[in-house]
């Protein structure tokens, strides 16, 4: 053995006097992990920043403008200390129509959801028929052009003489203001349905609800939900103009007390609470069109 061969065997077989072995654990990168975090941070503030700084600038104006001697609407620091106890307390309920923001909401959300329950349920079936049928479209799509033109408010007198009772009064300007768009968008997507769709359905002899089921409906999901997102915001619409004239608890009739009282920051809080709902609510329609048109499609 030479003595280099030696000495190389000696180091590795022995360990030097007074040495410790040390494990050095092998860590992976973090790096991938950061830039991750930095990536949804930086998607979130510019998903956040532009309406916070668009509604800081709206404030702010807002603020200047109505600050000044002599100006008819309050800024928002007046609004805010105002109307304090409707904002921090919205579950009051002092009896009759004294109620706090929840409930007031509540009841308007109440007979939107019964109204517009409604016509979903028949604006996508009389639209299915009218795409479907060449003789329903030109019997009752003229019929249909016409009536929806007429403003909501409109039907009120002749729901009240209907009804005699202003609940299913309001529950009836909710339905005939909101059907029309159901109707119009469902029977496009029925009559934008591929020819050679239907003539694979008749080859292999589909019954009506096969067609319905696995050709009709995912064809004319996003259509339909089109036409349901348009109907829940008229709704909203709808209701809190019919409770100004109805009465009763309601965030409609709310800002025409508030009116009648001269509350003027109750009333933008008021319109505050109710833009915010009708977002919610069309985002929430949204949401469930997303999931319904991917379910579908999956199938």
């Amino acid at each position: 053995m030479s003595i280099a061969t030696k000495a190389d065997t000696m180091s590795a077989a022995d360990p030097v006097p007074g040495a410790t072995a040390e494990i050095v654990a092998f860590r992976p990168p973090m790096r991938p992990a950061m830039d991750r975090i930095a990536a949804a941070a930086r998607h979130t503030m510019s998903v956040l920043l532009p309406p916070l700084i668009v509604i800081s600038l709206t404030l702010f104006t807002w603020q200047l403008l109505c600050s000044e001697p002599g100006a008819r609407l309050p800024p928002p620091t007046k609004v805010v200390s105002d109307a304090w106890d409707f904002i921090v307390d919205p579950f009051y309920d002092n009896g009759g129509v004294d109620k706090g923001a929840f409930w007031q909401i509540s009841k308007s959300l109440g007979r939107v959801g019964i109204g517009f329950s409604l016509a979903a349920i028949v604006g996508i079936a009389l639209g299915v028929l009218v795409g479907q049928s060449t003789w329903a479209m030109r019997g009752l799509d003229p019929i249909f052009q016409v009536l929806r033109t007429i403003p909501p408010l409109a039907w009120l007198p002749l729901s009240l003489a209907g009804f005699r009772d202003a609940q299913p009064s309001a529950i009836f300007v909710i339905f005939i203001t909101s059907i029309w768009p159901i109707i119009i968008n469902t029977s496009v997507g029925v009559r934008n349905i591929p020819q050679d769709y239907r003539n694979v359905a008749a080859v292999i002899r589909l019954s009506w609800w096969e067609v319905f089921y696995k050709i009709t409906l995912p064809a004319t999901v996003p259509y339909i939900f089109t036409g349901l997102r348009i109907g829940i915001g008229l709704s909203w619409l709808a209701i809190v103009a019919a409770e100004m004239l109805i009465g009763g608890v309601g965030i409609g009739f709310f800002i025409w007390d508030a009116w009648n009282s001269s509350r003027i920051s109750d009333i933008i809080v008021a319109l505050v609470y109710i833009g915010i709902v009708g977002f919610l609510l069309d985002k929430l329609i949204a949401t469930v069109g997303h999931f319904v048109s991917h379910g579908v499609a999956a199938q």
